[in-house]
């Protein structure tokens, strides 16, 4: 079993929305297949293999987990304006192609050039499990505390201040 957390940060304008909840059981998470069967990508946000993802998100990301079997490959095509990264949970396989192809191995990440259309993954000798993410960079100051990010110093000192006065808003679905 794994267990990751993402935190997915919002540009500026958005940090004060109010908060919002969406709970996605784990059968209700799209999943994909090859049409070789080799390759299963259950969709978190995004799309992959013509599957679009059943969460909503405020800032446009995808994050996919995909799990190859050997000898499996996928090229994935990804938004020219995202930053994309791999983030291999088990198994050993590639990333790139041709020359450019290197090595993944489980608990290791590859963050890609943004130089293309599309990222390719393969399994190598045993099945690889990764997952991919990536969205839009925001290029804006990042401050962060505890459990809270900001852009500046002065917004962190004013989150702590209202999560102590119970000011953060209620949870809505």
């Amino acid at each position: 079993m794994h267990g990751l957390q993402l935190w997915v940060n919002l540009p500026r304008r958005d940090k004060m929305i109010a908060p919002r909840y969406q709970e996605v059981p784990s059968a209700k998470i799209p999943v994909a297949t090859s049409a070789d069967g080799k390759v299963r990508v259950k969709v978190i946000a995004g799309e992959a293999l013509g599957v679009k993802a059943a969460v909503e998100t405020r800032a446009p990301i995808l994050y996919q987990h995909f799990s190859l079997q050997p000898g499996a490959t996928i090229r994935q095509p990804v938004p020219t304006d995202y930053r994309v990264f791999a983030y291999a949970l088990s198994g050993k396989g590639f990333y790139g192609e041709g020359d450019a192809r290197q090595e993944i191995d489980a608990r290791k990440m590859v963050v890609f050039r943004n130089d293309g259309d599309a990222v390719t993954l393969a399994a190598g000798e045993e099945p690889l499990e990764v997952l991919l993410l990536g969205g839009v960079p925001l290029k804006e100051p990042v401050v962060r505390y505890g459990p809270f990010v900001t852009n500046t110093e002065d917004e962190i000192r004013q989150a702590v201040v209202d999560y102590q006065a119970d000011r953060m808003g209620a949870i809505t679905h």
